[in-house]
């Protein structure tokens, strides 16, 4: 690692970039500033023979400016505060034989450190790992860490991004999560933004040019892939994800809103990133997911033998929108582009996308690449993630406006089908608590974020009333908190107990080297039904009745061997809200 903190034999070695001074200073706390010696390419450099673990420092740029250090492994004092010295590889693993999991075994599982237990942190996670092993995870997904600004965030305003956020504890806490949950069996993805930095606390755009006029993107200039100087901030960014694989173990990532790398060198940075965090893995199975809204599909390619070139899967909005409509009925906003008969829900299943460059009126403009050619473990499916239940105006869940056996019939669907299923943290038991966007910068940001809410989501029912709630208050933040109480009077938690253990049994099974372009469907009204040729001379066949009307049949649903029934017929019709899977060998839709 070339950022942040080495230990020499001579003592520890405290580096910055910044190519913009000619002369910086170390600050260790406690004692005298101490010029650093100006090196090559704008680096600065000192080693301090009495400093280790617990030393704390910051630099001073010739303006008295003081800043924490960009890769700080730990920051104490939050965002402004001084950087800690961290022996990384003083953490005696426990699990140091894990080598991951194969990707088609995943089911994931999305949390917020702050949010999902009481204490809100790393080590609160860990008592719950094993209520996630007998439900059937197998990947924990992180929501960001990076240490963000203030007591409370979403992760995605973070500004020093090799530092775990010091609200959550420690980077060895972090570690201990990491090695507590390949003790169960599970993998960790963490969430990784790269297309931005936060507005409160970041200095590096004082001393190096992290910016670019070139780019713009919804939070401003473009991070600086390609112009000037840019050549240490790729590396400062494909570092920190190396970092996350090699120091703390984990198995992969979710990068968000990838659409929003503005980046026009040879190698775009995000096939720089995947082609090196892949290399770093070594034997070790990573799998790297994006958010694109863009829907690019030429991210998801597979080579000859079936292995992912560059990203493994893809969050599939598609598939969530079209399952949201079936069980609540809500066609506002963008869920508008995706109303109608169950067409559109047989195409995101089949196919992946909904829109393959077709026009989207919400957009204004088409969206989307050809996706049927690509295996249905190129996407990851879900009802709910915290972007889209933070998109509404309360922030409420998909239980709180809908009928119970509406979300048992698209549950169903998406847990058993062939794509990867994600959970959102308290779904197993049908929590209630909202998860709202929340932040706590200074008043002056507040009113910005109050204000930018109302404006970005102004098409969206609910973000003009005088109910909407205030993103930076602590009470937003508290009610967003799971009530683990709740979990032990839940119906619900037994029926994802069913599923997950029939999807591991059945389905997984299936999904090693299927292939791409293998799923077939038919709609008519809310009915649906759809195929896939999986491994094996295995067809997986789904059969559904999505309406509150009974309806018949598309195609003969006794064929082969019914592994899982929702609802039931009605003189030969299929009931409301049935749902029925089945697997045979042999033809597709008859």
């Amino acid at each position: 690692m070339i950022f942040g903190p080495a230990f020499t034999e001579d003592g520890v070695l405290f580096r910055l970039w910044a190519p913009l001074h000619e002369s910086v200073s170390l600050k260790i706390e406690g004692t005298d500033p101490r010029p650093m010696q100006a090196a090559e390419d704008g680096w600065h450099q000192c080693t301090v023979a009495d400093a280790g673990p617990g030393t704390q420092y910051r630099f001073i740029l010739p303006n008295g400016l003081q800043i924490p250090d960009p890769a700080s492994r730990f920051q104490p004092q939050d965002v402004h505060g001084a950087s800690e010295v961290v022996d990384l590889a003083a953490y005696r693993w426990d699990t140091r034989e894990w080598t991951g999991r194969p990707w088609e075994e995943m089911v994931i599982y999305e949390l917020h450190i702050g949010c999902f237990t009481p204490q809100g942190t790393f080590k609160a996670v860990i008592e719950r790992l094993d209520h996630l092993r007998e439900l059937g995870v197998t990947a924990l997904q992180i929501m960001p860490v990076a240490e963000f600004p203030g007591r409370y965030s979403w992760g995605y305003d973070g500004v020093l991004p090799y530092a775990p956020d010091s609200s959550y504890g420690r980077p060895e806490d972090l570690m201990e999560l990491v090695d507590g949950a390949h003790e169960r069996g599970i993998s960790v993805f963490l969430d990784a933004v790269y297309n931005h930095f936060g507005p409160e606390g970041n200095y590096i755009p004082s001393y190096a040019p992290l910016f670019t006029d070139h780019h713009k993107t919804p939070w401003g200039r473009g991070v600086n892939y390609d112009g000037d100087g840019s050549e240490m901030i790729r590396e400062f960014i494909i570092e920190n994800a190396i970092y996350w694989i090699t120091e703390f173990r984990l198995d992969g990532f979710r990068f968000d809103a990838v659409h929003a790398i503005k980046d026009d060198s040879r190698e775009h940075l995000l096939h720089a990133l995947a082609r090196r965090v892949r290399a770093a893995a070594g034997d070790r199975q990573v799998h790297l997911i994006v958010e694109n809204e863009e829907n690019d599909s030429d991210l998801l390619q597979r080579d000859e033998s079936g292995a992912a070139r560059l990203f493994t899967a893809q969050w599939n909005d598609d598939l969530h929108h079209v399952l949201h409509i079936a069980a609540t009925g809500e066609t506002f906003g963008y869920y508008a582009d995706y109303a109608g008969d169950a067409d559109k829900l047989g195409r995101a299943l089949a196919e992946g996308f909904v829109f393959q460059g077709e026009h989207m009126p919400y957009r204004g403009g088409s969206r989307g690449r050809p996706s049927g050619h690509l295996p249905p473990t190129a996407f990851v499916s879900f009802i709910q993630n915290h972007d889209q239940i933070g998109n509404r105006a309360l922030g409420d869940r998909i239980m709180a406006s809908s009928r119970t056996d509406a979300v048992k019939a698209v549950t169903s669907i998406y847990l058993l089908a062939p794509e990867i299923p994600m959970l959102f943290m308290g779904e197993e038991w049908g929590a209630r608590e909202p998860f709202p966007f929340f932040c706590d910068f200074d008043e002056g940001l507040n009113e910005k974020v109050r204000k930018g809410r109302r404006e970005e989501l102004s098409r969206l029912p609910g973000f003009d009333s005088d109910e909407l709630l205030d993103p930076t208050a602590p009470s937003t933040f508290a009610a967003a908190k799971l009530d683990w109480s709740t979990r032990t009077s839940s119906e619900m938690l037994e029926f994802y107990r069913v599923l997950l253990d029939l999807r591991h049994r059945r389905i997984v099974p299936l999904l090693k080297g299927a292939g791409g372009g293998n799923g077939i469907y038919r709609s008519a009204g809310a009915t649906l039904a759809v195929d896939w040729a999986l491994a094996g001379d295995r067809r997986l066949h789904l059969h559904a009745n999505l309406g509150g009307e009974a309806a018949p049949p598309l195609s003969r649903h006794d064929e082969g061997e019914t592994i899982f029934r929702l609802g039931g017929s009605d003189g030969g019709r299929l009931a409301p809200w049935t749902v029925i899977w089945s697997i045979s060998k042999g033809e597709g839709l008859t």
